[in-house]
C-alpha cells in the first residue's frame, strides 16, 4: 500500500465537476483511496486570491505591497501615488516578460544546439530536413542556390542569434510578417529588436518608479511579445523541424490506455524535444530491450506527456498520456517506473506523487531541479548517458514494483502531425501546394474562418470541459479549428482528431474536410509551436483575398483554461500581430479602468488585434464568431456566393 501524504482527510472532489477525461477522474478516486494529494485537491481547498487575480496588488517594492480595490479602483493609490492603470499594466507587462523569456530561452537551447550541429561537435543529432532548412533561410533573405547544406546552415545560424543579441534594427523574422501588418507595427514604434534587449527593457520599466504610463508600458509588452512569437518562439519551432524533421499528418495514439501493464513504461514530459528524441533512440536500443526482456518486460514503453509529448506525438506517433493537469493523476496508475522531466509546467507536486508510488522522478536539465527528485542531467554531447541511465532506472523498477497497477482502459486514436507546410501540401499536393483552396473556401463561406485555440488546462475549471464544448461550437458553426499544447490533447482525448468528427461540423466546413479527407480540429504541435499559426496567417494574407494584413483576416484565438504567463505572452503576441484573442478561466484586469479599454478596444484602435474575455465557453465561442464575421463584412465576403458548375475550359481559365 502506497504510503499517504495527507492522510484519510482528503476531501473527495465531485468528478462531474472537476475533470471531463474519465481517466483523469478514475485515477483522481484512486489517488483519494491512497491518501495521495494532487493539484486537483489543493485548488480546490485553496481559494484565488480576488485582489491578485484582479491584479489590484502591486508588491513591486517594500513600501507595500499595496492593494487597490476594484469595486472603486480609482478611489486610492499606492503609497508611491501608483494608480490602478499603472499597477495593471506593470503585473500584465512582467507576465509578458517572464512567458517571453520562457519561450526565447527555449529558443535559444535549440539555436545552442543547431549551433554545435552546424560545427560538427555534436554527433547524436543532424539535420533531418535540409528542405526546411533551406526555406527557412531563403525566408529571411539567405541565398541556398548552388549552396552546401553546412554553409546555409552556418548562416542561418549567424543570422537567427540576432534574434536574442541584437540591439538595433528589426528581429530576421520580421522578413516573414505581411508588409501592411509590418507598417503597422513600424508606425506604432512595436517592432522587435532582439529579444534580450525587449525583455530587459520591459522589466526596466516596470521597476518601481520608471515607467508609469499604462499605454507606454503597453507598447514595449507588445514589443516583447513579439520578440517571443517572431523570435523566440519561431526560432524553437524552425530549429527543431530542421534537426528532427517538420511534422507530417500521423495517426497516433492519446491517453493513459497507451500505458502497458507488461512493459517497463517511461514518461518525457516538458517542452525541448532533444531530450525526447535521445530517449527515443535509449528505447530502441537493442542492450536496453533486451535488458527489460531479463527483468521480466515484454519490452520498453515510451510515452509522452505536454508539450514535448505533443511535439514527439507529431513528428513520430509517439503516444501521449495526458495533458498538464493530469501529469500527477498518471502516477497513480502505479504503471510509470520512470518520469523524465526538462522545462516549463512541471509541477513541483509531482516528486511527492512519484514518491509514493515507487516511481523514479528525474530532472534533467540545470535550469529545472525539484527537491525530493533526482537529477541526471542531460548534455547534448553524451545524451546517452542521461537517457540510457533513466531506461536502466526504469528496468529496475519494473522489475522490482511493488505498488498495485491500475491502467484506465481508455485510449483515443486521431491525426496529428500537421504543420504549416503540410497544410499547403494536404490543400494542394507537391506541384501545386498553397494555401489558395483554404482562402477560396473562406471567400465562398464554406469556411467561415479560421480560429487558433490554445493553452493550458487549469484547475479552477472543469478539466478540459471549455475547450471541448468551445470547440465543437466553433466547427458547429463552419469554423476550421488549428490548436497546439494541452488543448489539443483535451480535443484528441474528445475524438475530434478523427475525420470522422467532421459529423460535427457545419455543412460547408464538413463538406471541405471530407472531400479533402481531414478532421475539423488540426493539432500544430506544443505551445511554443503557435509560431505555425503566425506563418499560416501570413500565408493566408500572402496568398491573397483576405485582406493586406493579419489584421483583416477572419480569424481569432482563444486559450479557454490558460495558466501560465507563458500563455499571457502568447496572446499578447496575437493580439500584437492582429488577431482577436479571448481567454477563459480569469483575466488580471479590472473593468472600467483606462487600461481595460486599451486592451479590449484600443489596440485595435491602433490596427492591432484586441483582447476579449469570457468564462462559458458557448460564449467564448460566439465572441470569436461574431468577430469572424465582422471581419468577412469588412472583407465583402459575408453574402453567399452562387455556387457554379464549371466545365473543362472555365476550370483551365482558372
Amino acid at each position: 500500500m502506497a504510503e499517504k501524504i495527507t492522510g484519510p482527510e482528503i476531501k473527495p472532489l465531485d468528478m462531474e465537476k472537476t475533470t471531463t477525461c474519465e481517466a483523469t477522474a478514475q485515477m483522481l478516486t484512486k489517488a483519494e483511496k491512497d491518501g495521495v494529494e494532487t493539484a486537483f485537491h489543493r485548488a480546490a481547498a485553496m481559494k484565488a486570491c480576488p485582489i491578485g487575480a484582479d491584479s489590484a496588488c502591486c508588491k513591486h517594492c517594500s513600501m507595500g505591497p499595496c492593494r487597490l480595490v476594484s469595486k472603486d479602483p480609482y478611489s486610492k493609490v499606492g503609497v508611491c501615488g501608483a494608480t490602478i492603470d499603472t499597477i495593471m499594466a506593470r503585473n500584465f507587462a512582467r507576465m509578458v516578460a517572464s512567458g517571453a523569456a520562457a519561450h526565447t530561452d527555449h529558443g535559444m537551447s535549440m539555436l545552442d544546439v543547431f549551433r554545435e550541429v552546424v560545427k560538427g561537435d555534436l554527433k547524436d543529432y543532424q539535420i533531418k530536413d535540409t528542405k526546411k532548412l533551406k526555406e527557412v533561410a531563403a525566408s529571411i533573405g539567405i541565398e541556398v542556390e548552388d549552396r552546401k547544406v553546412d554553409e546555409i546552415a552556418t548562416d542561418l545560424y549567424e543570422e537567427l542569434e540576432r534574434t536574442y543579441t541584437q540591439v538595433e534594427g528589426e528581429i530576421p523574422f520580421a522578413q516573414r510578417v505581411p508588409e501592411k501588418t509590418l507598417e503597422t507595427w513600424r508606425k506604432n514604434g512595436i517592432v522587435p529588436r532582439g529579444a534580450m534587449r525587449e525583455i530587459m527593457e520591459l522589466m526596466h520599466r516596470t521597476h518601481m518608479g520608471v515607467d508609469q504610463h499604462y499605454e507606454n508600458i503597453t507598447k514595449q509588452c507588445s514589443r516583447t511579445a513579439l520578440a517571443d512569437g517572431w523570435g523566440g518562439s519561431m526560432v524553437a519551432t524552425e530549429i527543431s523541424d530542421i534537426l528532427f524533421g517538420t511534422p507530417t499528418p500521423v495517426a497516433a495514439e492519446v491517453n493513459m490506455g497507451c500505458l502497458k501493464e507488461n512493459e517497463g513504461n517511461i514518461i518525457i514530459h516538458g517542452h525541448e524535444p532533444n531530450l525526447f528524441e535521445s530517449m527515443l533512440a535509449s528505447v530502441n536500443n537493442p542492450d536496453k530491450i533486451q535488458a527489460a526482456k531479463d527483468a521480466g518486460a515484454e519490452g520498453i514503453n515510451l510515452v509522452g506527456m505536454c508539450c514535448s509529448g505533443a511535439e514527439m506525438l507529431s513528428r513520430h506517433g509517439i503516444p501521449h498520456a495526458g495533458n498538464f493537469m493530469s501529469t500527477e493523476a498518471i502516477l497513480v496508475t502505479g504503471a510509470v517506473d520512470a518520469m523524465g522531466v526538462d522545462v516549463q509546467c512541471i509541477k513541483q507536486g509531482l516528486a511527492k506523487v512519484a514518491e509514493c508510488y515507487g516511481t523514479h522522478l528525474f530532472t534533467t536539465n540545470p535550469r529545472c531541479k525539484i527537491e525530493g527528485a533526482e537529477h541526471i542531467e542531460l548534455d547534448e554531447h553524451h545524451p546517452s548517458q542521461c537517457t540510457d541511465a533513466i531506461v536502466d532506472k526504469a528496468i529496475t523498477r519494473f522489475k522490482n514494483r511493488t505498488r498495485p497497477v491500475e491502467i484506465p482502459n481508455i485510449s483515443n486514436m486521431g491525426i496529428h502531425g500537421f504543420s504549416a507546410e503540410s497544410i499547403k501540401y494536404m490543400l494542394g499536393g507537391t506541384f501545386r501546394g498553397s494555401y489558395v483552396p483554404l482562402n477560396d473556401n473562406i471567400i465562398n463561406g464554406r469556411i467561415r474562418g479560421v480560429a487558433g485555440v490554445v493553452g493550458c488546462t487549469n484547475p479552477r475549471v472543469k478539466h478540459d470541459y471549455v475547450h471541448v464544448e468551445m470547440v465543437k461550437e466553433l466547427i458547429k458553426h463552419d469554423v476550421l479549428v488549428v490548436q497546439t499544447g494541452c488543448s489539443q490533447i483535451a480535443l484528441a482525448k474528445a475524438g475530434l482528431y478523427r475525420p470522422e468528427a467532421a459529423y460535427l461540423a457545419g455543412h460547408g466546413l464538413r463538406e471541405v474536410c471530407e472531400t479533402v479527407g481531414m478532421p475539423p480540429v488540426l493539432g500544430l504541435g506544443s505551445c511554443v509551436d503557435n509560431s505555425r499559426i503566425l506563418i499560416a496567417c501570413s500565408e493566408m494574407v500572402k496568398t491573397g483575398g483576405l485582406g493586406d494584413s493579419i489584421a483583416d483576416l477572419p480569424v481569432a484565438g482563444a486559450a479557454p483554461e490558460w495558466m501560465s504567463e507563458k500563455a499571457i505572452s502568447i496572446g499578447h503576441y496575437f493580439v500584437a500581430s492582429g488577431v482577436y484573442t479571448v481567454f477563459g478561466v480569469t483575466f488580471p484586469i479590472i473593468e472600467n479602468t483606462k487600461f481595460k479599454k486599451l486592451l479590449f478596444d484600443g489596440l485595435e484602435d491602433d490596427g492591432l488585434g484586441k483582447w476579449g474575455f469570457a468564462r462559458d465557453p458557448y460564449e467564448m465561442a460566439h465572441l470569436m464568431i461574431d468577430h469572424i464575421d465582422k471581419k468577412r463584412k469588412a472583407l465583402g465576403i459575408d453574402k453567399a456566393r452562387e455556387r457554379v458548375l464549371m466545365d473543362m475550359e472555365a476550370r483551365m481559365a482558372l
